[in-house]
């Protein structure tokens, strides 16, 4: 009886947690919606050029749809949406966005995924060296190189790496290339390493600090007492329950990287989702900017809603409190 109980309240929590996260994601596509009706300048006005007729112009109007109240307009967007249907992108073959969609966003969640795995992995590493050798060399150098991966911007970083890699050793490619002549893992390291780079730093110093307070905990004390060895007391003891701050850290990594891959992806020519948000904003392509930017939040509100429910499954002793 205790268990359903639980597992309802557990339910009931997961179902509050989608109605705050559909409750935002209506309120970032509004956002969008009014910066882009109040941003200067004219998609119909790109469309036919500055020298087309007045006729023509308003014609395009029409056809976009910029004719009707942006009220109505935009209810009409989350309606559709809600459907899945993004409309037709304003240039080039105008075809569907969500066909876009579907065709760039496996790229950005697949760098984004190795991205926050290996950040993720030498972050905990390194803070849980850190924080065993503390005050020690072991210690200092950890620190450094996260002080330095915090500090170096990425686009500072990526040229850096791109001129190690690229012009120096010779042994990446400078851009990435659909036709893939090489293996997509050649394509793929540098952006990788910069958006990497930041995250890694800081879950690096969060498991440090994290670990040093655990470490001075009665428990962790007691099991040195009992004769625990070194191994399975910092990892099974100290780090499982140092753990649960860097988790939520790293949901949170996972989406900035989703949109921090922007700039990355123009640099690199990589087609993901960032890579055509740039492009759709120099265009003034509106459906295609509503979209990403709508997707994005998704992933985001989910990504976090899959933390809220992994933490009580790390430590069952946070269920009934998180609930």
């Amino acid at each position: 009886m205790a268990k359903s109980s639980t597992l309802l309240n557990v339910l009931k929590a997961i179902g509050l947690r989608l109605v705050f996260g559909l409750v935002s994601l209506l309120f970032i596509a509004f956002v969008t919606f009014v910066a882009d009706e109040l941003a200067p300048g004219d998609a119909a006005l790109a469309r036919v050029g500055e020298k087309a007729t007045r006729e023509s112009y308003l014609a395009a109007r029409r056809e976009m749809g910029l004719d009707q109240p942006w009220p109505g307009r935009f209810v009409k967007y989350v309606a559709d949406s809600a459907r899945g249907d993004f409309g037709n992108s304003y240039f080039g073959a105008r075809e569907p966005v969500s066909g876009v969609i579907g065709r760039a966003l496996p790229m950005t969640l697949k760098i984004a995924s190795i991205a926050v795995v290996l950040a993720a992995g030498l972050g905990i590493c390194l803070g849980t060296l850190a924080a065993v050798y503390e005050n020690r060399f072991m210690d200092r150098a950890a620190l450094s190189l996260s002080t330095l991966g915090v500090t170096i911007p990425n686009f500072v970083l990526g040229p850096l790496l791109l001129f190690v890699f690229n012009s120096w050793l010779g042994y990446l490619p400078s851009s990435y290339d659909p036709r893939l002549p090489q293996p997509e893992f050649y394509y793929l390291v540098i952006p990788v390493l910069v958006m990497a780079a930041r995250p890694m730093a800081t879950l690096a110093r969060l498991t440090r600090a994290s670990m040093i307070d655990t470490l001075k905990q009665e428990f962790v004390r007691l099991a040195i007492a009992k004769g625990v060895p070194p191994w399975r007391l910092y990892i099974s003891h100290a780090l499982r329950n140092a753990i649960l701050p860097v988790v939520t850290a790293i949901g949170t990594s996972f989406g900035f990287l989703l949109t921090g891959s922007f700039i990355t992806e123009r640099f690199y020519g990589i087609p993901g989702i960032g890579y055509y948000t740039i492009d759709a904003i120099q265009k003034r392509d509106t459906p295609l900017i509503l979209a990403t930017v709508l997707v994005t939040g998704f992933l985001f509100v989910v990504v976090n809603l899959l933390v809220d429910v992994a933490l009580p499954v790390i430590d069952p002793r946070i269920r009934e409190s998180q609930i």
